[in-house]
């Protein structure tokens, strides 16, 4: 695959903010990722969204309009201005065990390099659960799939329970048709 405008996106744990990194660096293009421009920079982290209108403007700024870049994260609430720019979109797909195990190794972490409050990583965690929930109102991937038939760019679907490595070797081989007929 050609340097292009990628996203990245699934689960909260699968790994999208990793192999969106991994891609980026083999293609030498800027790597952005949603959390980073959704919240605003406080301490404890995660806690105060931004609102939508400068998330928008802070990333046509820094990074879409570019001719190639990585964006890993899933924005099918609030990202359609951006998200539209893609020229493809990898989906990570894990299960849900592996995943929450993920999650949970991660939180653990933020909790004593952050002083995180465990409520606040609990709820965290709890949210995240919900994610493989049919009847869950909140991002689901029910709603990220049905989001997903309405594009009209390709998409990869990837498990990540490969090793990173492998599964950037995945998207950089993958041919595409970026016409804009797919």
């Amino acid at each position: 695959m050609k340097p292009c405008r990628l996203n990245v996106m699934g689960a909260s744990g699968a790994g999208a903010t990793t192999l969106g990194r991994a891609i980026a660096s083999a293609w030498s293009v800027p790597h952005a990722d949603s959390d980073d421009y959704y919240w605003l920079p406080t301490d404890p982290a995660f806690t105060t969204p931004r609102p939508v209108p400068e998330r928008l403007d802070l990333m046509r700024t820094v990074f879409a309009p570019r001719a190639a870049w990585v964006l890993s994260g899933a924005m099918t609430s609030w990202g359609d201005a951006v998200v539209s720019l893609s020229d493809a979109t990898v989906f990570l797909v894990l299960d849900p065990a592996e995943r929450m195990r993920r999650l949970e190794e991660r939180e653990q972490r933020r909790r004593s390099l952050e002083h995180l409050r465990e409520e606040e990583s609990t709820e965290f965690l709890e949210w995240a659960a919900g994610y493989d929930d049919p009847s869950s109102t909140s991002r689901s991937r029910r709603s990220q799939e049905s989001w997903l038939e309405e594009l009209r760019t390709p998409v990869l679907r990837l498990d990540t329970s490969a090793p990173v490595e492998e599964l950037c070797r995945n998207v950089l081989a993958w041919e595409p048709d970026l016409t804009g007929t797919a």
